[in-house]
């Protein structure tokens, strides 16, 4: 499964969606894209928006979320790609 997570340093969401991920041990690429033109392209081409937190799980999308949100969107790909 290849997750990358789509943050800005600032950003109080961004950091509760890290500290899911870290509590459950996922494996992710972190991209910031204040300081990285092309991953600020490649999320708002991804998400349609310029807000993050963006997840992109094997194509699978989710923006500008909070950890709520994170764990419904956790759960439905878990259960539909075959790992959960």
């Amino acid at each position: 499964m290849k997750i990358r997570l789509f943050i800005k340093p600032y950003c109080p969401w961004c950091h509760k969606a890290v500290a899911w991920l870290d509590a459950r041990g996922v494996q992710y690429e972190k991209l910031d894209v204040i300081t990285d033109s092309k991953a600020m392209t490649e999320m708002v081409n991804l998400s349609g928006q310029r807000l993050a937190p963006v997840i992109d799980v094997d194509g699978k999308i989710l923006a500008d979320f909070g950890p709520d949100e994170l764990a419904k969107f956790w759960e439905k790909i878990s259960t539909t790609d075959g790992h959960g």
